[in-house]
């Protein structure tokens, strides 16, 4: 029987697989809000690690002397394991109990950081990016379904998910001013050395909140086959991508690994629909609310990847911005998104569901990348980059808080893992496609600018500009699609009306301890 804790709790409503009902027991409702500090600290270790070190890079290069051709390793390597291992990851935390794999996650990212601080060659830095990304899929759907589990109230739970939705949103832009803050005051080392202290203060918190442990009811089985197929798969997706972005898309390497992931996700899906013990069973990613929250994450992850990517540029090569100034330049979308997430969010979800959260959120999105996409080479900081980031700061507080929520909400606690992995899944091969597509499509524009104004410094600087134009409309364009989406997909009404539960089924588990 499994001990009281926190990633006991029930899920709302959940869809129910064959098998013994799991035993149920109350969590320590008076250290929930300690909980949700030391998963959010962690979600932030990870989520920053996608772009903390990019503002490093150029001064890792010149240390540990490797070419530059190597060195978008230093960024794939983690964003491959991470992505390649995260079903793994959620189905390791079914099996073993989410806080086992909370922990074990964070002492092997912690590990893997101090190797990579103190590397002394381009090969020691890779492999260190890859072990944090492994580990981080271990961590991160760990984190998510201990907070799905932990928060079954109706308003609570739309706060707790508007809180830890502004981490998610904003980690990369915080990554970006705090590798700006590490490379120029203290050593590009740092920027791996500083996830110690966010593991440390983890673990300590997660020993002391979240009490005693073991997996909820009976045991899943691990699905051999199914684990080994998506992992390869997702593996190929996410390096076919990141291909496509430095080789093109005509290239063998991209056509093959795109094709190659391709098929092995299709085989998967075939797999996962006859197995008796699936990794991913289809009933977690079939529910019309759930797939339309999934499909919601992706998409913005492919869009706002590219606000972290080509705004960095513009501020650093065509405004002469330093990294701190950069990392800073971005602070109005993490602080507008923490407001929303934390004001509105809890106030809005439990009245009125996800779906016109998001259908606003995410115009509120578009509007702020058009605003972003009138940058001219001598705009005024607070008059057109800053205004742009709070209105696409409002839009991301609404969009993650709901969609997070909604991601996870109904999937039995036997499959939280697995289920919450899907959520960092579809966020992660988004961002892949999206920096994939949008580095395709502003190059495109340089070039068709420059065939057509000549090659002069300014018409180089201009190119440049108008790829920026090209990737902040695209991405504004996806808002509107997202939009479009959950109109479609996602239904009507509050959170306990769409997942088929009640706030008094949620909370009589909860009150009967």
């Amino acid at each position: 029987m499994a001990d009281t804790a926190v990633d006991n709790f029930p899920a709302a409503a959940p869809d129910r697989p064959e098998g013994p009902e799991p035993k149920r027991q109350g969590a320590r409702h008076e250290h929930r809000w300690w909980v949700l500090a030391v998963l959010a600290l962690s979600q932030l270790m990870v989520v920053l690690d996608a772009t903390i070190v990019n503002i490093a890079l150029p001064t890792a290069q010149r240390a540990l002397d490797f070419d530059s051709d190597q060195r978008q390793w230093v960024i794939t390597a983690y964003s491959l394991a991470f992505g390649g291992l995260l079903l793994l990851g959620g189905r390791l935390s079914d099996l073993f109990g989410r806080k086992v794999t909370y922990i074990a996650g964070l002492i092997g990212f912690a590990a893997a950081s101090a190797f990579g601080g103190a590397a002394q060659n381009f090969g020691e830095l890779v492999t260190a990016r890859a072990v944090q990304g492994a580990f981080g899929a271990l961590l991160a759907p760990a984190a998510l379904s201990l907070l799905s589990t932990t928060f079954t109230d109706g308003r609570e739970r739309g706060k707790a998910f508007g809180i830890f939705g502004a981490v998610a949103g904003s980690g990369g832009a915080v990554g970006l001013l705090l590798g700006g803050v590490l490379t120029e005051y203290a050593s590009w080392r740092w920027c791996l050395y500083v996830n110690l202290f966010f593991a440390i203060v983890a673990i300590i918190g997660a020993l002391t909140f979240f009490g005693r442990q073991g997996p909820a009811g009976t045991r899943p089985k691990l699905d051999l086959p199914g684990t080994v197929i998506v992992s390869l798969g997702l593996v190929g997706i996410v390096y076919g991508f990141s291909s496509a972005e430095t080789n093109g898309w005509d290239d063998v390497q991209t056509i093959v690994s795109l094709a190659l992931g391709v098929v092995l996700l299709i085989a998967f899906v075939i797999l996962e629909s006859r197995v008796a013990h699936p990794l991913l069973p289809l009933r977690v990613v079939l529910d019309r609310q759930r797939g339309g929250a999934y499909l919601t994450v992706a998409l913005t992850g492919a869009a706002l990847f590219g606000v972290f990517l080509f705004l960095a540029y513009y501020l650093q090569v065509l405004r002469g911005y330093t990294p701190l100034q950069t990392g800073v330049g971005f602070l109005p979308m993490p602080v507008t998104i923490a407001l929303t997430s934390t004001l509105i969010v809890p106030r809005v979800l439990p009245r009125f569901g996800a779906k016109p959260m998001i259908v606003i959120g995410a115009l509120l999105g578009a509007a702020g990348l058009f605003i972003l996409s009138r940058i001219g080479l001598d705009s005024e900081y607070w008059l057109t980059i800053a205004p742009g980031l709070v209105v696409l700061g409002l839009g991301m507080g609404n969009v993650f808080g709901a969609a997070f929520n909604t991601a996870t909400a109904g999937v039995d606690p036997r499959d939280a893992g697995v289920g919450s992995a899907m959520v960092n899944t579809s966020q992660q091969i988004g961002g892949s496609i999206g920096t994939a597509v949008l580095s395709t499509l502003a190059a495109g524009a340089v070039t068709r600018y420059l065939t057509d104004n000549g090659n002069s410094r300014q018409a180089q600087a201009l190119a440049q500009l108008d790829s920026y134009h090209t990737a902040f409309l695209t991405s504004s364009g996806v808002f509107v699609g997202i939009a479009v989406i959950a109109l479609l997909l996602l239904r009507w009404g509050r959170p306990d009306a769409t997942t088929r539960g009640s706030d008094e089924q949620e909370a009589a588990p909860a009150t009967a301890h």
